[in-house]
């Protein structure tokens, strides 16, 4: 009588559906797939899909789908990341979404912090967690000050703040109820990389980002992981995307757009704008450059701006020195981010 109470409490509770795709991931999958197992909340479904991996990764995941009928294990009939996440959320049947990649690990309490989160706050949010990077090697001072960057945006929920420049939702560490992904076009564009075009569509789709202040997702770096070594993942797609969102859900036409920096960030961005036919003032610091013409177009120093009015800013400036005198300069002119300006590096 009481299994039979307890298995009904269960099942009045929300279904998430947990989407997996793996590839050759054979040593961290135990580890992947245990930290799901020992998660404080049981109703869930795990839809794990192998796309096309060549070493023992698939018999380890079938060994789990035999022993728990939670894991539901398929072979991707497409090729590539987003394929699979089509097929696995098309499987699904949660109400509430959510990845997983399968060389990380969860928190235990990761899924009922996030379904929570989630069941307060209602529809149109996104639940979202603090992430920590582990690596055998050590990590190295890039991702740490991602990782420091990233979380705190998701400590005060403003994650769109600075979407343009880096990814600020981490792909394995999200949930948002069925109907609103649905809202925001699921998996279903095949534009790379895929986690940072679904963050924009849910920037988009104005889902608000909930604060957290839990390390929910453990997120293992090594030499040979996906993010690093695929060419979807490459910095000239990621500034592809971020123009292709700037125009279509920031750009002001009636105002004079700038491009801050010629460097590399900056030249490929001048080049994408000028394909475009969309005319632009192009501002940079380096006397080297001033005065000269890269693609046809004038490099103004720093002072000209002062002959614009009302401009609107793409920054593609790195070094962090120059990124805090360019804020000074907007704060001065009582211009604000996300507005006026944009930084896209």
């Amino acid at each position: 009588m009481l299994k039979v109470e307890f298995v009904f409490l269960v099942m009045q509770k929300p279904l998430i559906s947990i989407l997996t795709p793996f590839k050759n991931t054979e040593n961290y999958l135990t580890e992947c797939l245990g930290s799901i197992l020992l998660q404080s909340y049981k109703n869930w479904e795990l839809l794990i899909i192998d796309d096309g991996s060549s070493d023992d990764s698939y018999s380890i995941v079938e060994n789990y789908a035999k022993s728990d009928s939670r894991i539901k294990l398929t072979k991707n009939d497409g090729s590539g990341i987003i394929d699979a996440l089509k097929l696995a959320f098309k499987q699904s049947k949660g109400d509430y979404i959510t990845r997983m990649d399968s060389d990380d690990v969860m928190s235990p309490d990761k899924l009922e912090v996030l379904l929570n989160k989630l069941l307060s706050y209602g529809r149109h949010h996104l639940a979202v967690g603090l992430v920590n990077y582990f690596s055998e090697e050590g990590i190295s001072d890039g991702y740490e000050r991602y990782e420091n960057w990233l979380n705190e945006l998701t400590l005060k929920g403003n994650n769109y703040s600075e979407i343009y420049k880096e990814c600020v939702i981490p792909s394995p560490c999200w949930m948002i109820h069925r109907d609103d992904l649905i809202d925001c076009g699921a998996f279903n564009p095949n534009r790379y990389p895929e986690d940072y075009d679904l963050t924009f569509r849910f920037y988009k789709n104005n889902m608000k980002c909930i604060p957290c202040s839990k390390v929910l997702h453990h997120w293992r770096d090594y030499s040979s992981r996906t993010s690093r070594t695929h060419e979807h993942y490459a910095q000239n797609y990621f500034l592809d995307l971020k123009l292709y969102y700037f125009l279509e859900l920031n750009f002001d036409q009636t105002r004079i757009l700038t491009l801050w920096g010629a460097g590399f960030k900056g030249k490929r961005i001048a080049k994408m704008l000028k394909k475009r036919n969309i005319p632009f003032v192009w501002i940079c610091n380096n006397p080297k450059k001033i005065g000269k013409h890269i693609y046809d177009i004038e490099l103004h120093n720093f002072s000209y701006l002062s002959e614009l009015k009302n401009p609107q800013s793409i920054v593609t400036v790195a070094n962090e020195r120059s990124q805090e005198r360019i804020r000074r300069y907007f704060e001065t002119q009582h211009m604000k981010p996300m507005i006026d300006y944009y930084f896209f590096c």
